[in-house]
């Protein structure tokens, strides 16, 4: 009995490590899905720039992988009854690998992500214990944001009453 317990333990193992390595790879969108989300996602401003060079991210994008200098921005939380946070920061080589953001003991930061294809991931942190990443747990992240133009301010954003983003002021 015991045999038969290891190898079905065995079996098991094995194809529930091999469903979640072939999910991780799997895209979030297809490049349909991507652009109608893009779409969806685009910020209701009168201001015409913003609204064309402010583009929301897919965690499948993968932005963070290569120094770009654009400004970013991200709606997060640490905890699921917490406000949500905005906060924006440049994608630069100096701060890579630095935390974009901190409260109540958890910290928003920006690490090289071993399991996804050694790729650069958002990830939240809870005492260095806990480590929630962008492209796995939503529920902690609310949106990303990246700025397109290198030579024109940034738009200075703010969430409103339903914790959506819109510019200030409008």
């Amino acid at each position: 009995m015991k045999r038969l317990l290891s190898i079905l333990g065995a079996i098991t193992l094995v194809g529930t490590s091999t469903t979640s390595l072939v999910a991780c790879n799997k895209p979030q969108y297809s490049e349909d899905e991507l652009k109608k989300e893009k779409e969806k996602h685009k910020i209701d401003t009168k201001d015409q720039t913003i609204k064309n060079n402010l583009e929301w991210m897919a965690s499948q994008e993968k932005p963070f992988d290569n120094v770009d200098n654009k400004y970013y921005y991200v709606v997060w939380r640490g905890n699921k009854n917490d406000s949500w946070r905005l906060i924006k920061f440049q994608n630069n080589q100096q701060d890579k690998l630095k935390n974009k953001d901190e409260y109540d003991n958890y910290k928003l930061a920006l690490v090289q992500d071993l399991d996804w294809n050694n790729t650069f991931d958002l990830t939240i942190q809870k005492n260095n214990l806990k480590w929630i990443f962008w492209h796995k747990d939503i529920q902690y992240f609310k949106a990303v944001y990246r700025w397109n133009l290198e030579d024109t301010q940034e738009p200075n954003l703010i969430l409103d009453e339903n914790n959506n983003i819109k510019v200030n002021g409008e």
